[in-house]
């Protein structure tokens, strides 16, 4: 289990080589985050995107690495960039898909095409990564899914156990969270809660452990189990939190970058390959440890 980015980083450098696809790879963030993950010998990039952009970034500010990375020109055309970067997963020629400067609809939209896509038949679902001065803790879903169902819920909780075990978790402690730790007919979060719990106790889920529903302190505070008298073996140590819906994921994901300041990577499960939809305004480090994220998330 890598207790934090770095320990996570350093074992990706022993690994062989993943490669990056970056859709309209010509804006600063994407470029930055290939040439530090190039740089620290975690993944390669392919720039899909204007060439003519691209390059002259690269003679500007990383000249040495010119050569370093291919570059498809689809010049500034969003859509054949995200299709020509969707093809080059598909075609086993890169491994990960990231967002560049492009919206997450369009390359959603190429990732998801029913012939030339990377679709499974399993439901997507953002998995977001935090650092906390314990150890890596997973959230999902703040990203896709509006108003997960029963069904949706199921899936969103073994695409996270798979980025918990890449990131080293063997049998990982899944909390779904709700605002309280009682089934409240009134409250339709309890109530899948307590299904999927029992659900993973009958060994309809497995490779993980889950319990629900629990409130946000029981499932990473020990004291505040200890207080309310709750026996659970994932309540005080969830390695993996699962939302009700996406405000709680997206208000609870940004609280841990703008008020913790905690590191976060993302990464989206349920296709074929990893996709990486990090934010316009997640900066370069971000983006490069989504790109780690991917690596060890690749199955």
């Amino acid at each position: 289990m890598f207790k934090n980015f770095d320990e996570m980083l350093e074992e990706i450098k022993k690994c062989d080589k993943k490669t990056v696809a970056i859709a309209a790879a010509h804006t600063p963030t994407a470029m930055e985050a290939a040439v530090m993950a190039k740089a620290e010998n975690i993944a390669n990039s392919i720039f899909v995107g204007d060439k003519a952009t691209i390059e002259n970034y690269l003679k500007e500010n990383h000249p040495t690495m010119i050569n370093s990375f291919e570059i498809i020109d689809t010049e500034k055309d969003i859509k054949k960039a995200s299709e020509v970067a969707v093809k080059l997963v598909k075609d086993g020629k890169a491994d990960i898909l990231l967002k560049g400067k492009c919206d997450t609809a369009t390359l959603l939209r190429a990732a998801l095409d029913k012939e030339k896509g990377l679709r499974t038949g399993e439901i997507l679902s953002d998995v977001l990564a935090y650092e906390t001065p314990e150890k890596i803790v997973l959230m999902s879903d703040g990203g896709i899914n509006l108003y997960p169902e029963l069904k949706d819920k199921i899936s969103i909780v073994k695409n996270s156990v798979r980025v918990a075990k890449g990131l080293g978790y063997e049998n990982p402690k899944v909390a779904l969270l709700a605002a309280v730790e009682v089934v409240n007919p009134k409250m339709p979060a309890t109530i899948d809660a307590a299904l999927i719990a029992k659900m993973n106790q009958r060994g309809q889920i497995k490779g993980c452990r889950i319990d629900g529903p629990l409130a946000f302190d029981n499932a990473i505070s020990m004291e505040a189990v200890r207080m309310k008298g709750i026996k659970s073996e994932v309540a005080g140590d969830a390695d993996v939190l699962i939302v009700p819906n996406i405000e709680s994921g997206n208000i609870f994901g940004k609280s841990l970058t703008y008020y913790c300041n905690y590191r976060v990577a993302h990464v989206v499960m349920g296709a074929k390959a990893p996709i990486l939809i990090a934010s316009r305004a997640d900066n370069s480090e971000t983006k490069m440890l989504s790109m780690a994220l991917g690596v060890i998330s690749v199955q």
